[in-house]
């Protein structure tokens, strides 16, 4: 049937020549076909400028994120503080009840 030709590898000689640069005599224009398909013209991206007061705005705006965080954080610190320290306090009344109740007897 049909068989593939092969191509073998080319043996290395051991010796490089740079390749020759051919210097085009004349110019030629080439002529160029358009597409089969229409095409739409490239959108032009929005360019961010940075001024001053943008700059001033997205300063304040990091820090208003950074400050509003860390009060939520230390608020959640404080709140699982209280709590220790409330059940601990029930702890400690428990236990004295429970003392007092057992000594009467």
């Amino acid at each position: 049937m049909l068989r593939p030709k092969i191509p073998t590898m080319p043996t290395p000689t051991g010796r490089v020549t740079p390749p020759t640069v051919v210097e085009p005599t004349a110019v030629v224009q080439a002529s160029h076909t358009p597409p089969a398909y229409p095409t739409e013209p490239a959108r032009p991206r929005p360019t961010v400028q940075l001024t001053p007061g943008t700059a001033l705005a997205l300063v304040g705006g990091g820090t208003a994120v950074v400050l509003v965080a860390g009060a939520v954080l230390v608020s959640l610190l404080l709140a699982v503080a209280i709590t220790g320290a409330s059940v601990a306090v029930c702890a400690v009344v428990l236990r004295s009840l429970l003392a007092s109740e057992a000594k009467r007897r």
